[in-house]
């Protein structure tokens, strides 16, 4: 039998948390310090010291995280590691659910529905109440989404997510009560469970059926959280309610990462588990295999400004490292070319593309550095923006899957007829009002021969014999037409269509194929230019948000400055702030060996005030003036790219304009304040 020799293969804070067993723990994971490689490790040494694989519940946050884990440990140790229950939170619940659907008056062929299915459904009862002709500006359907889920999340009232986070809708509380209730009553009358369902039913069956709860904690033993900060209330309740009959639980994160509030995740989750886990052990993870010393001092310096926090400083062993390297750029052109010389100039020292990565707050910041790339042809990838399983082509062919999965499906319905010409939302409705009955149905179809292929067609498959690939074959032919007729881009729409089927050719079950394409969504790359080395893969540009547990040789971060990083759509709060330092944080944290930070020094965007004069100096991120930060940590280029005549010359212009427009411009400081 495999012995593992752990005291060589973990460092002494590894080893401790990986030989702790019984009672909580909070291991606090530094950048780049190995939490993966301590998971991996503990569920080996779980396993070693005896306890059954089927005891062992592992909870990530995608599947695909469980799933190398499990494998890393089986590799590790054997393969009884691949009997440990492992996914997310979502994947569990929906497995639990199925098993003990009846307890809580579900079908167990239950669909789930994604977000933009759900927003649909929204929108239906927003019409059907006649909100929409409200005088006033009525919330539209991802905004009521939105709150909801929020709602459901935080455990919060309606009135009060208002309250904090959409001050302009509070008129309309009852209303979106309303709606929610609606909704409610929607999902359950067609068999149809959205996301935050499959926790609130979750935690129902535990906290109202005991004996279920009970069964469950036996049955799980030993519990492990991945990213534990980027839990919500709701998941929080949930690993309490597993844990409470024997409190062997361990979470692991890092509270510097927590980024995630804006879908509900809790920040305090994190730093409240000692509060609600009395004696829980805290172990912390330092030592970083990531980064230079120089860039983890600019990191460690940034993070110690935080106001709630658990102390950490990271440190490496690698030795040397360049400094952080802050680039004052003239305007955003200047900054996109000095972006892709220094990414030619890398590539020809020997830095892959594949290696360096452009990272930015929001998705727009990267709008003109895309069409300087294009500009010499340099491949990338870009990430933060529309997933896949949204494209509303790749929606359209689902549709069909999912109708004879499960027919009582209206929302699929609704997308699948009003794809077929002639028929509008009017007939739709009528066909599906009438669809259990078939006299009435194959008068409707008579005449549209469309019509007639789907209904035979739906005869034809049958969602348990078949596999997911052959239904998608079978519609595939009759989707193509109408495919020619919707996109003008049909081309180029149907190479993502042979992606999805390629994708269903994994699977068995119609009924795995759609859990995971609603709650593990495969991700594609949008690689530009079209003209792509193919011995060279692309470089990475990417939201910080979509940036969270990657690492590169090279990384920028460009519009460091104030009302960019931070947003100033997030400086209302001292919390919002805080998130912003994290979001920074997260940044810096992925670069490997050298990390630029870059702003624009004249901000000529729509959002910087484009009518009172079209340009405005852009002030350096608050997170690198406090403390000295820059001075101390970062090697500041100021004015790379232009002389200082040609800076001269910028003030005086802009001088102009701000004295011209006087009554309306102000710096950013005074608008964010009056903002």
């Amino acid at each position: 039998m495999k012995k593992i020799d752990y005291h060589r293969e973990l460092n002494s804070a590894q080893l401790k948390a990986v030989e702790s067993i019984d009672g909580p723990h909070l291991v606090i994971a530094g950048a780049g310090s190995g939490k993966t490689r301590v998971l991996v490790h503990r569920v080996a040494f779980l396993v070693e010291q005896g306890v059954g694989p089927e005891h062992i519940l592992l909870l990530t946050f995608t599947r695909r995280a469980a799933q190398e884990m499990l494998r890393r440990a089986s590799l590790l140790l054997d393969e009884r590691c691949k009997n440990v229950s492992g996914g997310t939170f979502h994947s569990f619940a929906n497995t639990i659910l199925r098993k003990y659907a009846k307890l809580l008056e579900l079908n167990n062929n239950f669909t789930i529905l994604d977000q933009a299915d759900a927003e649909d459904v929204i929108n239906l009862i927003r019409t059907q109440l006649s909100f929409h002709k409200s005088e006033k500006r009525f919330p539209r359907k991802h905004a009521i989404l939105e709150v909801i889920s929020k709602s459901v999340n935080k455990s919060a009232e309606i009135g009060a997510v208002l309250f904090a986070e959409y001050p302009q809708f509070i008129e309309f509380s009852a209303e979106i009560k309303k709606i929610q209730q609606e909704y409610n009553k929607y999902k359950r009358q067609k068999s149809l469970l959205d996301y935050d369902d499959l926790l609130v039913f979750l935690k129902n069956l535990l906290t109202k059926h005991e004996t279920v709860r009970s069964a469950l904690s036996a049955k799980y033993k030993y519990i492990m959280v991945d990213e534990y900060q980027d839990t919500n209330k709701l998941q929080a309740h949930i690993v309490c309610l597993l844990a409470a009959d024997h409190g062997n639980i361990m979470v692991v994160g890092d509270d510097a990462q927590s980024i995630y509030s804006f879908r509900g995740a809790n920040f305090k989750n994190i730093i409240d588990f000692p509060k609600i886990f009395k004696g829980a052990k805290i172990i912390t993870l330092e030592e970083n295999y990531r980064s230079t010393q120089p860039i983890l001092n600019l990191t460690n310096a940034v993070i110690a400004h935080a106001k709630e926090k658990f102390e950490k400083n990271l440190y490496t062993k690698k030795k040397g490292g360049s400094t952080p390297v802050f680039i004052d750029c003239p305007d955003e052109n200047s900054q996109s070319v000095f972006v892709a010389e220094k990414i030619l100039e890398l590539r020809e020292e020997g830095v892959p593309l594949k290696d360096i990565a452009v990272l930015f707050r929001s998705g727009w910041h990267s709008n003109d550095l895309e069409v300087e790339l294009a500009s010499r042809n340099i491949p990338f990838a870009k990430y933060g923006g529309q997933k896949f399983v949204e494209a509303a082509h790749i929606k359209d062919l689902v549709s069909f899957l999912r109708i004879a999965y499960n027919q009582h499906d209206q929302v699929s319905w609704l997308r699948a007829l009003l794809l077929i010409p002639r028929i509008g939302p009017k007939t739709a409705a009528k066909i599906i009002e009438v669809t259990p009955d078939r006299a009435k149905l194959e008068q409707l179809w008579q005449n549209n021969e469309e019509l007639q292929k789907l209904f035979a067609l739906l005869k034809e498959v049958d969602s348990e014999r078949d596999s997911p690939a052959q239904i998608i074959e079978r519609f595939f032919g009759y989707y193509q037409p109408l495919l020619k007729i919707k996109y003008d881009d049909f081309n180029k729409r149907l190479n993502d269509l042979d992606s999805l089927l390629r994708i269903a050719q994994r699977y068995k079950t119609c009924e795995q194929f759609l859990v995971d394409l609603a709650l593990e969504p495969p991700e594609r790359m949008i690689v530009e230019p079209a003209r792509k080395d193919q011995d060279d893969s692309p470089l990475t540009l990417s939201t910080i948000h979509s940036a969270k547990g990657l690492e590169w040789h090279t990384v920028f971060i460009i519009y460091v400055a104030e009302g960019h990083l931070p947003s100033y759509l997030s400086l209302e709060t001292e919390e919002q702030v805080e998130e912003e330092r994290r979001l920074f944080y997260v940044a810096a944290t992925r670069a490997k060996v050298n990390l630029f930070l870059l702003k624009p020094h004249i901000d000529r965007s729509p959002r910087s005030f484009m009518d009172a004069g079209g340009s405005v100096f852009t002030q350096v991120s608050r997170f690198l003036e406090q403390g000295g930060v820059l001075e101390e940590f970062v090697d500041v280029k100021k004015n790379a790219g232009f002389d200082e005549l040609d800076m001269l010359e910028l003030e005086d212009i802009i001088g102009e304009k701000r004295n011209k427009n006087k009554a309306f411009f102000e710096t950013p400081d005074e608008y964010f304040h009056n903002e």
